[in-house]
């Protein structure tokens, strides 16, 4: 019996790693549902936390790279269906669930409804480009259907002002959630387009979940922005959030702000051109002046004589370089003849014998024979000798 155990030990990692290739190889690509719990971003980026139910709690983590992907901000609490596959953490010995992309539940279930409503429409025709017009130039009234408590519609009336503020404002007030809205914003529409109230109709929201901006995306409310005789730009949420109302609108703006930017935005750009023009004209009054004045300008007083000036200048120039350039040459020769007269001096001082005698030196003569001597055997004894040194003679007699 001990033997049979033996033969079917496995090591601590052994028997993980089966485990975790089991797991590995059986669930990849699966969705869990349940309830967020102790939701834990770390300082690398990634993302660590529990997906629980009533009975049972899943460890699950998040990489860097894939919680980029997110579109809410996931919070304790909140019920999210995590896709991704099971593994094994070996230094733990537990599986978690590592999750790529991370869903509010039921956002999957709407995105798909979503999408099937696109291509249903789509093939009708509603979202086609030809049956969409451009934005009016200067238009007098801007009818919003939003709800008259909402930020939106403060940003909207804040743009408008600044930008445009002779624009007429209509605001035809409708809930813009909830099972009523739809109805509400499409019977807006409608009215505009009976009354004729505007000359351009902005239909919008603020930003929200998915669920918040459903109404904009029912049937009705597209069919009533693209059945729209006025021109019509959607507004609904922030950048990245999107209705199907969008593309049936005529021009998709990414918020509410920028939707009042875009139908004020020719009055701004005529604005600009017209003090463009302005500026072009007077710059081009004061070039042709500036043009008359450099005319006339040489025959002022001050031009002529600057031009005598201008002509006469490069000859007093010609003028003080030559003399200095003669005055030059001449320091040059004088500077060279001096050198020659004294290296001559030199020369003469060189070959006078009085200079030899400056230096202590003497010429012995011989009166008797009047030869200089030069050694011993040119005097005799008794012979009188005269020694010239520098200055004055001495008679010597030879002992």
């Amino acid at each position: 019996m001990r033997g049979e155990q033996a033969a079917h030990e496995f090591t601590v990692t052994e028997i993980t790693v089966q485990i975790k290739g089991m797991l590995e190889n059986t669930f990849t690509g699966i969705a869990v549902k349940g309830e967020i719990s102790n939701w834990r971003p770390s300082s690398s980026g990634h993302v660590y936390f529990t997906l629980k139910d009533e009975n049972a709690a899943l460890s699950g983590v998040m990489f860097k790279g894939s919680c980029r992907s997110l579109r809410f901000q996931p919070r304790d609490g909140m019920l999210v269906r995590a896709h991704g596959r099971i593994s094994v953490f070996e230094p733990r010995g537990s599986y978690q669930i590592i999750c790529d992309t991370l869903e509010q539940a039921g956002e999957g279930d709407i995105l798909a409804m979503l999408e099937k409503r696109k291509r249903a429409l789509a093939g009708e025709g509603l979202f086609n480009e030809d049956r969409k017009r451009s934005i009016p130039h200067f238009p007098e009234r801007v009818a919003v259907v939003t709800s008259p408590t909402g930020a939106a519609l403060r940003d909207i009336l804040n743009v408008l002002t600044r930008r445009a503020s002779g624009i007429n404002v209509i605001v035809l007030p409708a809930p813009v959630q909830g099972a009523d809205a739809a109805p509400i914003i499409a019977a807006r529409i409608m009215q505009a387009n009976y009354w004729k109230l505007a000359d351009v109709l902005i239909v919008g929201r603020g930003g929200g979940s998915i669920e918040d901006l459903l109404p904009f995306s029912e049937e009705c409310v597209v069919r009533a922005v693209a059945g729209s005789k006025i021109p019509v730009v959607s507004a609904v949420g922030h950048e990245i959030d999107w209705a199907l109302c969008d593309y049936a609108a005529d021009l998709r703006a990414p918020t509410p702000s920028a939707a009042a930017e875009l139908v004020s935005e020719n009055r701004g750009q005529a604005l600009l051109g017209i003090r463009s023009v302005a500026a072009s004209l007077y710059t081009s009054a004061r070039a042709r002046l500036e043009n008359c004045r450099l005319q006339l300008k040489p025959f002022s007083t001050a031009e002529i004589e600057r031009r005598f000036r201008g002509i006469l200048q490069p000859y007093l120039v010609r003028m003080d370089d030559a003399k200095e350039t003669l005055l030059g040459r001449f320091r040059e020769k004088i500077v060279f003849t001096r050198s020659r007269l004294e290296k001559q001096q030199i020369a003469l001082d060189a070959a006078n014998p009085l200079a030899v005698l400056e230096r202590g030196y003497s010429i012995v003569t011989n009166t008797r024979t009047g030869v200089v001597v030069k050694c011993k055997e040119d005097a005799q004894t008794a012979d009188v000798l005269s020694i010239r040194p520098a200055a004055g003679i001495i008679s010597a007699k030879v002992i």
